[in-house]
């Protein structure tokens, strides 16, 4: 299935606020994938996702979505 920008923003900031891991926008996706994979899933059944890039990287972005001025 494909994630909007919205769903991958909110993947995006619940990794950051619940584990301290700031993914890139681009893992993102792949969290969000997974967050609507996981309620589906059996609770012996395993997801890995890969996160690669920086999310430091893309915290302006985030930030002026979010209204946020630095």
């Amino acid at each position: 299935t494909a994630i909007n920008d919205d769903e991958a923003l909110h993947a995006f900031r619940h990794l950051t606020l619940t584990e301290g891991i700031m993914p890139a926008l681009e893992s993102s996706h792949a969290v969000a994938e997974a967050m609507k994979m996981a309620p589906t899933m059996d609770k012996d059944q395993i997801i890995l996702v890969n996160l690669s890039g920086r999310g430091d990287k893309d915290i302006h972005t985030v930030a002026e979505i979010d209204g946020i001025n630095f």
